[in-house]
């Protein structure tokens, strides 16, 4: 596994310290991704976004959507084969228990979740604290600066 030196991106950031771990996380090849179920992020809007995924053969109640610790985790589980009676010739829809993780970026909510088609779609929504959200600092001048003006300004009235 490679290992990278951030030490110049933190010269050049403040508060970023969780990045080291994300890019470990992506960097990290050890464990292999599953490709089961396919899904689609896609974005929306400016701050909204959508995740789709394929979970034909699942039923609104086997299917599994969480949050917890910055992650979202949707699950499924398949009751068991047996119990409805059927008997297949050919069994060619996956339908075995999965769970899939998307890590979450900070202020990203869940907004809901609907199942139609044979696809599960979630919602998402970045909501901005105000006190996050670009201000404009108005720079303050000495107080020297200030009574040195009104002296000038006074000597050209009188």
């Amino acid at each position: 596994m490679r290992h990278f030196d951030f030490a110049p991106l933190y010269r050049a950031t403040v508060g970023f310290d969780q990045i080291a771990d994300l890019m470990d996380r992506v960097l990290a090849n050890d464990t292999a991704q599953p490709g089961y179920p396919p899904y689609n992020i896609e974005k929306t809007a400016d701050d909204a976004y959508r995740i789709s995924i394929a979970v034909a053969g699942f039923a609104e109640d086997e299917l599994s959507v969480e949050v917890k610790e910055q992650a979202l985790v949707v699950s499924a589980r398949k009751a068991e084969a047996g119990e409805n009676g059927k008997t297949y010739l050919h069994r060619g829809i996956a339908t075995r228990a999965f769970e899939r993780r998307f890590h979450l970026a900070d202020h990203v909510r869940v907004q809901g979740a609907s199942h139609e088609n044979g696809m599960l779609h979630i919602d998402l929504q970045r909501e901005i604290p105000e006190a996050l959200k670009p201000r404009r600092i108005e720079i303050a001048r000495p107080a020297t600066q200030m009574v040195e003006k009104d002296v000038v300004d006074a000597e050209t009235v009188n």
